[in-house]
């Protein structure tokens, strides 16, 4: 379906720019599993593979026939992950803006006392995607051990509830709700806090001690109270910090300013626009291009042990190579 998502006036056939973000080096079979015939056709690739990931309801993958259970008797060794929007918890589709409602993600991104706030990324679909490929790495490793293979199932809520993090803590371990800061840490200050020059680029930083603290201090010839002294203070008076800092960062221009607070290893970065942090990075994580789009590789993790990947498919047209894997295969 993200065929279809597509923004104003973008112009793309059925490989939008959302589905191109997550399919290079993928090829594209359809095959109807409620006719008979094209339902065999899958269990023969079934004999071949070594993963097969499936995405349905709860029961959905019994009524099609293509649950672990059934496909583990065609091919024993088979490494079956199910990604699911809520398990065994509820029998509905999930939708990554509803599951970041539903675990919190959304009461505490944006600013403080503002309306809820979704993220920008579908980061409970990526979150559950990274779940589940550790499990079936594990599975593999269980695999190599065993020569059996087994089923990995993660859900986006799970996902979503796992990487609350310190979030969590903070209401489990201290009892403390959290609730929307903006950028700001609730356990760190300053440590999110954005900031413009003198010539109108933001900056962030993001202070961790207290020695990183003095120095910016120092940088910026500023002499605080002891109110500041801990972090604990400064978390308690950040507001008043806040504007003292504001006050002399202000007053002075963006490129000088970056530079001194890099040389004495104060955590700052200039807030860019995505085309900006693409022209910056880009280098860092390759930008694949190919069949009139371009992307960047989403798997970005480095070793001598890799083999090299320096071309991949681009994202594939819907059916685009069903002809050539089943002829391939004699299906």
């Amino acid at each position: 379906v993200t065929r279809s998502w597509k923004a104003t006036n973008e112009t793309t056939d059925d490989i939008s720019a959302y589905f191109s973000c997550v399919n290079w080096g993928k090829k594209s079979i359809v095959l109807d599993i409620n006719d008979e015939t094209q339902l065999e056709q899958l269990y023969a690739l079934v004999k071949t593979a070594d993963f097969i990931i499936t995405s349905y309801k709860p029961g959905d993958d019994l009524k099609l026939k293509v649950d672990y259970e059934t496909l583990k008797l065609i091919n024993p060794r088979i490494i079956y992950g199910q990604i699911s929007g809520y398990g065994a918890l509820a029998d509905r589709v999930g939708y990554d803006a509803i599951i970041q409602g539903e675990v919190g993600f959304m009461h505490i991104n944006g600013e403080a006392n503002s309306k809820p706030l979704k993220m920008p990324v579908a980061l409970m679909d990526l979150l559950a995607g990274h779940q589940l490929k550790e499990a079936m790495l594990v599975g593999y490793i269980q695999l190599l051990k065993t020569g059996l293979g087994g089923k990995y199932e993660v859900s986006l809520v799970e996902a979503g509830l796992a990487s609350l993090a310190n979030q969590a803590t903070n209401y489990l371990v201290a009892g403390n709700d959290p609730e929307s800061k903006g950028s700001l840490h609730p356990n760190i200050a300053p440590y999110g806090e954005c900031f413009r020059t003198k010539d109108g680029k933001k900056l962030i930083v993001a202070v961790g001690n207290n020695k990183q603290f003095n120095s910016l201090l120092k940088l910026l010839n500023i002499r605080l109270e002891d109110d500041f002294e801990s972090n604990v203070d400064r978390v308690k008076n950040r507001q008043k910090l806040f504007k003292i800092l504001s006050n002399a960062i202000v007053e002075r221009e963006s490129i000088a300013l970056l530079e001194q607070l890099k040389m004495e290893n104060i955590p700052v970065g200039q807030i860019n626009k995505v085309s900006e942090a693409i022209d910056l990075y880009g280098s860092f994580i390759k930008i694949e291009s190919g069949g009139g789009l371009k992307g960047l590789r989403s798997f970005v993790a480095n070793s001598s042990k890799f083999k090299n990947t320096s071309h991949l498919l681009p994202p594939p047209h819907l059916g685009e190579h069903t002809h050539q894997i089943l002829t391939s295969l004699s299906i």
